[in-house]
């Protein structure tokens, strides 16, 4: 799934930075920013489905639920200074003509970084407790989306504005609505955690049924033509728009369980290096495609260049998480083999 994510955003931004502005407005353009609007969600549904095992493992290990806690907490912590450190090196990647709001922007790590920080209360509870809590977290950030937004934030920082809610000029990653796909994504991992091997199939059974009836209720209510909200945008702020987008990615987990238990080999799979190293070229594709080194190509190429420059940048990623993992793995291996080396005694 997260590999999946990957290509998902490399297409998107490829696409958002080198085709020329008379081409935006129609098909192929269109498509691939409404395609690549699910990336995303998808990377912070799966931080939360990733957490999730994480405070299983930490259940295991930790009888203390204050402690666990701390943990959750230092572990959102780390995220979050990734998420810092991503914008810093984009900023001095864009040296000398770099802005210092580049390093305060809010991007989708930052806002993974306190989603995960929001619900790291699950930590207190047990697997049942800890499932009902993240759905609940999830509905209700989901819920008090429209309502943060239509707040007055005329005296509040920006960049307090633009960690919290949408708005004019930072539509960006905002804790209302994005940090629910956290929380869902959360209660989706400690089930699937905690389901039995010889009972995944139930389970994705299941979730094909939640996952059609969440994006069919949610769409039929976001036509209804009245709203229980003074203000809302589809787009930005609904409630409507973060249930479908769950059901897609319930199915979604339906179908990556079954291409990888039913269809994919024991060989090597690009879509797996992708999903295991999505950080590492998440940050050398966005340095790539919005750096200065493509400065000649933004907003300058057709669609028929533009596909050939994602698949450039498609493969060059592949390449270079092939490339990561194998090294990893020679390196893991000659830790090995010097850990079990016997010492030779003299005498």
């Amino acid at each position: 799934m997260r590999g999946l994510a990957v290509v998902v955003m490399i297409q998107c931004h490829v696409f958002n930075s080198f085709v020329r502005l008379d081409l935006r407005e129609g098909g192929p353009y269109v498509l691939s920013q409404f395609v690549g609007g699910m990336a995303a969600p998808l990377f912070l549904f799966m931080a939360g489905m990733t957490f999730a095992f994480q405070l299983e493992s930490l259940e295991r290990r930790e009888p203390n639920r204050w402690r666990r806690w701390r943990i959750s907490l230092r572990r959102a912590a780390y995220i979050l200074s990734i998420a810092f450190l991503f914008r810093f090196t984009n900023w001095v990647a864009s040296l000398p003509h770099a802005d210092v709001d580049e390093i305060t922007k809010v991007d989708i790590l930052n806002c993974m970084g306190v989603g995960m920080a929001a619900v790291s209360l699950a930590a207190l509870f047990e697997f049942k407790g800890r499932a009902r809590f993240a759905v609940l977290a999830g509905l209700a950030i989901a819920a008090a989306a429209p309502i943060m937004a239509s707040l007055a934030w005329g005296g509040t920082p920006a960049i307090v504005q633009e960690y919290l809610v949408p708005g004019p000029g930072r539509p960006r990653f905002p804790f209302f609505p994005c940090a629910s796909y956290v929380a869902f994504g959360l209660a989706a991992g400690a089930i699937v955690k905690r389901t039995a091997a010889d009972r995944l199939d139930r389970l994705m059974q299941w979730s094909v049924a939640i996952g059609f009836a969440l994006v069919f209720t949610a769409q039929y209510f976001s036509n209804i033509p009245y709203s229980v909200y003074p203000h809302s945008d589809f787009w930005k702020d609904s409630p409507a728009l973060i249930l479908i987008r769950v059901g897609i990615m319930l199915l979604m987990m339906v179908g990556a369980y079954l291409w990888t238990e039913f269809c994919m080999g024991t060989g090597w799979s690009w879509m797996l290096c992708f999903g295991k190293t999505s950080l590492m070229v998440y940050w050398v594709h966005v340095m790539l495609v919005y750096g200065d080194v493509a400065k000649p190509l933004k907003r300058a190429l057709s669609i028929p260049q533009t596909a050939l420059a994602t698949l450039l940048v498609m493969l060059s990623m592949v390449a270079l998480a092939a490339a990561w993992l194998w090294w990893k793995a020679r390196r893991a291996e000659s830790r090995s083999v010097g850990k079990h080396a016997l010492p030779v005694s003299g005498g």
